[in-house]
């Protein structure tokens, strides 16, 4: 079963599996599968859902948001996590010449008031800053935070794919601990393992998410040397423990690392959902964990 772990020591409570739906648009369900879906996930334990305000072009929040009107008292039920600072050229912004970031207090508030009125909600429990920003003003983006606390429309904060250094600079100007930091982590990339990124998240006791953990399927159909490598002795790794799948072992290799991130499934598909759940029985040695990173990283360790 799927368990509650802090994010934090005084954190809010995730499930320790986090169902991502970045895709959600692209699996053409109806209202009701959307909300059946949803209902088939929270009764294996996973109760918190990641979003940002640009999947789908802007669609995935309303596409959720939709299902969750159907039955408003799963949103009792949930943890949402949303995402906002990356502008993205639509039709719906015709104006628009680039994508570009923007942590401006103006467009903060304003994306998090589009999120709560497309999901349908009152209030989101996590807000991340997308993307880091080069232009981002830590005190800017502390005051429109404070504002979204104050008035109730979000209850923590954290970002995603930020540095250690852009972590601590935002952190500086925050009285309430940032309660995540959500990074890629697959055994194609791994970086934040060496860069200082979950080094700094173990020191602070604060539990990373992680994304794109399948490598967005690279590693199951790519044909790169690295891609074959780590294919293939994940598939030994499965043999030698009897798991199902090299799914599972890629979740259990992303949830040996001691930061313990929480890893995000991006499928719609509730019989991969479980297949991920099944991957919590599973623990590697330290040895077996070694192995993916040598086929990776092709070559031995120093």
């Amino acid at each position: 079963m799927v368990e509650k772990v802090g994010l934090t020591p005084k954190g809010p409570q995730f499930s320790e599996l986090v169902q991502g739906y970045w895709r959600l648009a692209d699996w053409h369900m109806s209202p009701q599968e959307r909300l059946s879906f949803l209902k088939q996930h929270i009764e294996l334990g996973i109760t918190t859902v990641d979003h940002a305000d640009i999947y789908g072009g802007y669609t995935c929040e309303q596409l959720f948001g939709e299902a969750l009107a159907i039955d408003p008292s799963v949103r009792e039920h949930i943890e949402i996590v949303t995402k906002c600072d990356i502008n993205l050229c639509t039709d719906l912004v015709p104006e628009r010449k680039i994508n570009h970031y923007d942590t401006g207090k103006q467009h903060i508030v304003n994306s998090v008031n589009n999120s709560l009125s497309r999901l349908h909600i009152e209030n989101i429990d996590v807000l991340l800053i997308h993307r880091p920003d080069v232009l981002m003003d830590a005190d800017e983006v502390a005051e429109a935070f404070v504002e979204l606390k104050q008035q109730g429309k979000v209850n923590h904060f954290g970002v995603s794919n930020f540095t250690p250094s852009q972590f601590d600079l935002l952190q500086s100007r925050l009285e309430a601990p940032l309660v995540t930091n959500q990074v890629e982590i697959n055994p194609l990339n791994f970086e934040v393992a060496h860069d200082g990124t979950l080094d700094q998240l173990q020191m602070n006791r604060v539990k990373p998410m992680a994304w794109s953990c399948l490598a967005g399927g690279a590693i199951f159909s790519g044909q790169s040397e690295q891609q074959i490598r780590v294919r293939n002795e994940l598939e030994a790794i499965r043999e030698e423990i009897g798991a199902d799948s090299i799914d599972q072992v890629i979740y259990a290799w992303v949830r040996r690392l001691p930061s313990n991130p929480l890893p995000i499934i991006g499928s719609g598909k509730i019989e991969r959902v479980q297949t991920a759940v099944d991957a919590l029985d599973i623990t590697l040695t330290r040895e077996q964990w070694y192995r993916v990173w040598v086929a990776s990283k092709g070559h031995g360790v120093p």
